[in-house]
């Protein structure tokens, strides 16, 4: 797994999202959580971010990610595939699940976007 942790360039953006309810495959959900994150990086397969909630490995959450304008958004399962305690707070790593191809024209544009600022 920690091969492909790195397989594509992350992007560091700032995102500010809230993940209100989180579930499993067999039906079992984790509702109300409500709680806030920091998107710290994005990339092909998933992203960063930090929170100082905790939230279990292996569950899923429904998202939408806006990079750039408003017609380039990410609507996409996410699954948390790891978590890692950095000072106050938690660093989790998902991956996007079920991700359609097109989505990939966005991030590209997006990354294309970033490259042209640095």
């Amino acid at each position: 797994m920690m091969n492909q942790q790195k397989r594509f360039k992350r992007i560091p953006v700032k995102i500010e999202l809230t993940i209100s309810d989180l579930f499993k495959q067999d039906n079992d959900n984790i509702k109300d959580i409500n709680a806030p994150i920091e998107v710290r990086n994005i990339s092909k397969t998933g992203i960063g971010f930090a929170t100082k909630a905790i939230l279990p490995e292996g569950y899923y959450f429904n998202s939408k990610i806006q990079l750039g304008n408003e017609t380039s958004c990410l609507y996409t399962v996410m699954q948390i595939v790891r978590c890692e305690k950095r000072e106050n707070e938690n660093f989790y790593g998902c991956q996007f699940v079920g991700k359609a191809d097109i989505l990939d024209f966005i991030f590209d544009e997006y990354n294309e976007g970033f490259n042209d600022k640095e």
